[in-house]
Formats: C-alpha cells, sequence, structure tokens
C-alpha cells in the first residue's frame, strides 16, 4: 500500500493521497462515514487518533482534506462548507479590526461583498488595486496592511498576477498572501511553491467538477494557522458533510484528465470566438495579445477552461446571446463537465454593480466543459448569429 505520496506524480496522488484500502473490509474507495458520533473507550479515555464528533473531525473528510493538502503540495488542507466558509474562516483568521488588506480589481463578487458588506462592520478597511501591476499593488499597502487577497487568473477577466512578486511584497510589509486558487486548480498552478502563505478554492467548482456538490477549502504550510483555522471551524462549525467530502474526493481522482479536456475545448473556443464578428474582446491568458500571457506561461501548466469576452451590440445583445445558447447552459457557477454561460454584471458579479469592480454589461463568461468543442464551438456559433 502507498503511504507516502509526496514524491508521486499529480495523477497518482489525486487518486491515492489519503485513500488507502479501508483497513477494516479492504474497501478500495473512501467510504463515507455517515454519522455524528462515535464510540468511546471511557470518559475522558479517547484513543489517540479517534474521532469524537463528526463537526470536529470525521474519516471521510480527513481523507479529503489530505487529498487537497497532497494536490497543493502544502502540509495542512481543511475542508469547509463552501468556498465563502473558506474564505471567510481565512479572513477572520488573519485580520482584526483596524487592519487593511488589498483586494485585486478583478475579484469574485461574493468576496467583495463578504469584505465590503461583513467585515467593514468589523473595523477591517481594504484597498482596490489592479495585481497585474506590482507598483500599484506596492502603493496601495499601509502600515495596517495585513494581507492582500489575490486571484489569478482573476474573475471574471482572467487577469493574471505574478504570485511571486506579490508574495515578496506581502512578506517586506509584514502581511500574508492568499491566493484563491479556483480557476488555475492545483493541477495548473500551485501558489504555495510560489511564495503564497495561503492557497483557497470553492471545491463546487473544478476540484468536485461535477456541479453536485457545495464546498471549499483552505491550504497552507503553517502549523499555526492551520490551528487557528481549525479551532474557528470547529467553533463556528461550517464543515461539510461525509458525502460532501465524499463527492468531493471523488472528483478530485479525475481533475488532471478533466482539464487537460477543459484545456483543449476552451482553446478551441477562444479560436472560434476571435474570428467571430460578433465578438468584440476575448480574455483568455493563452492569447499571445493577453497582457498577462507570458508570465501566465511561466506559473502555470495552461491556461486554463475559463474563458470570458465582449459582444458587439452592448449589453441587451450580450443577455441575448447568454439566453440563446442550447449546450452552454444559462447559469452560475463553473468548473463541471458541463459548460456554462453567464452574464456576470447581472449573475456572479451583481454585487459589485456601482463599485470599483463593476464588470462591463456587455461581457460574458464560459466555463467551457468537456463536450465535443465542435458542438460547443456550432451552440456558440448560432447563439451570436
Amino acid at each position: 500500500m502507498v503511504h507516502d505520496t509526496s514524491k508521486l506524480g499529480f495523477e497518482t496522488r489525486a487518486i491515492h493521497a489519503g485513500q488507502q484500502p479501508d483497513p477494516r473490509t479492504g474497501a478500495v474507495i473512501v467510504p463515507i462515514y455517515q454519522t455524528s458520533t462515535y464510540a468511546q473507550d471511557g470518559v475522558g479515555g479517547l484513543r489517540e487518533g479517534a474521532y469524537e464528533y463528526s463537526r470536529t473531525a470525521n474519516p471521510t473528510r480527513t481523507a479529503c482534506e489530505q487529498a487537497l493538502a497532497a494536490l497543493e503540495g502544502g502540509r495542512h488542507g481543511l475542508a469547509f462548507a463552501s468556498g465563502m466558509a473558506a474564505t471567510d474562516a481565512v479572513l477572520r483568521t488573519a485580520l482584526r479590526p483596524g487592519d487593511h488588506l488589498v483586494l485585486g480589481n478583478d475579484a469574485y463578487g461574493g468576496t467583495f461583498r463578504l469584505i465590503d458588506k461583513v467585515l467593514t462592520q468589523w473595523g477591517v478597511t481594504y484597498t482596490v488595486a489592479n495585481l497585474s501591476i506590482v507598483d500599484e499593488v506596492r502603493s496601495a499597502i499601509r502600515p495596517e496592511t495585513k494581507l492582500i487577497w489575490c486571484e489569478t487568473p482573476s474573475n471574471p477577466l482572467l487577469g493574471i498576477a505574478d504570485l511571486t512578486a506579490l508574495a515578496e511584497l506581502a512578506h517586506t510589509a509584514g502581511a500574508q498572501l492568499v491566493v484563491d486558487n479556483t480557476f488555475a486548480t492545483p493541477y495548473l498552478q500551485r501558489p504555495l511553491e510560489l511564495g503564497a502563505d495561503v492557497v483557497v478554492h470553492s471545491t463546487t467548482k473544478y476540484l468536485g467538477g461535477h456541479s453536485d456538490v457545495v464546498g471549499g477549502a483552505v491550504i497552507t504550510n503553517s502549523d499555526e494557522l492551520r490551528e487557528q483555522l481549525f479551532f474557528l471551524r470547529n467553533s463556528a462549525g461550517a464543515v461539510p458533510g461525509p458525502f460532501d467530502s465524499w463527492l468531493t474526493l471523488r472528483g478530485m481522482k479525475t481533475l488532471a484528465v478533466r482539464m487537460e479536456r477543459h484545456c483543449d475545448n476552451a482553446e478551441r473556443v477562444v479560436h472560434a470566438l476571435l474570428k467571430h464578428p460578433g465578438v468584440d474582446r476575448v480574455y483568455y491568458p493563452g492569447l499571445p495579445e493577453h497582457p498577462g500571457h507570458e508570465l501566465a506561461a511561466k506559473q502555470m501548466r495552461r491556461f486554463g477552461g475559463m474563458v470570458s469576452f465582449t459582444v458587439t451590440g452592448g449589453g441587451e445583445r450580450a443577455l441575448a446571446v447568454a439566453a440563446g445558447t442550447k449546450l452552454f447552459v444559462l447559469a452560475e457557477s463553473l468548473g463541471g463537465i458541463e459548460s456554462l454561460i453567464e452574464h456576470p454584471g447581472k449573475m456572479t458579479h451583481a454585487s459589485v454593480a456601482g463599485s470599483t469592480l463593476q464588470v462591463p454589461d456587455d461581457l460574458l463568461r464560459l466555463s467551457v466543459g468537456i463536450e465535443s468543442a465542435e458542438d460547443l464551438i456550432a451552440d456558440l456559433s448560432a447563439a451570436l448569429a
């Protein structure tokens, strides 16, 4: 049996890390331990490594967390009930009233809403900056800055940030660099290896991969931060159930092969969009003209399955295109095996309307699935016609 997976390839770790055959039955797939509590040997006699209550720990969740850590190349992984629960836990652990953070000007709407509407009531302040411009980030840092929150590629404009440079800036200022790696996944990019302190995921997306589970994750090399996050999660209770943990674990097994197909299809869709007269601009880091292309090529394995584009004719035309596809399902979220289309301004990023993070109203975002690329291109072409 494989116990130490640290020196194995990514695909092997995805299938074996934290996933030994069940010692009692020999089951090769980690069981769903659908239980809330566990028998103890006696009052105060809990065995070392034993479980006591599933809010604190559950064997299925433990296996999921070990796999998450292994894929990101980190020492510790913690699973949460959602990506926003993971985000909230990191922010509340890293920040105190009076602290300041730097947020990207192209951040996920839910993250902005949490910071702008919730954390500011707690006395936290923030500055928005273009994380692709290192000097702009440097200017945004204050003496009270404790955290830089980064998405790369960003959501929804697919901006690319230099993680090594941002980590150096953060550490010089006595702050932490937190990277939301949901779009890239650990298959394409591993921020901890580039200097990040914390990696956050919505495991709902590519890691789960099948649009059938909601979850989040935090991965770090810091023993102290792991203990703080574990304590907060246990105290606040934002834990995934055993079945959710099992679904996420199941999804991660095929992450590598799925991401290759996502990337293949996205590249073909991008080239088709570039040729279409109804498309104004395409945002994809795999394009040589993308301002972050060279950096993305350096810190990512490939360029991902997310594509954004603007249409000619303005916002109403974009809404019509979004409603006109048949294979691309009009829906929020991303990273599943099926292709999705959405209008960020009206959907995932509605909460940033009127702010410095407001997105163009003629922008559409695609999560390119693993269907036949020819069928996907034909579907988009018909909607754009």
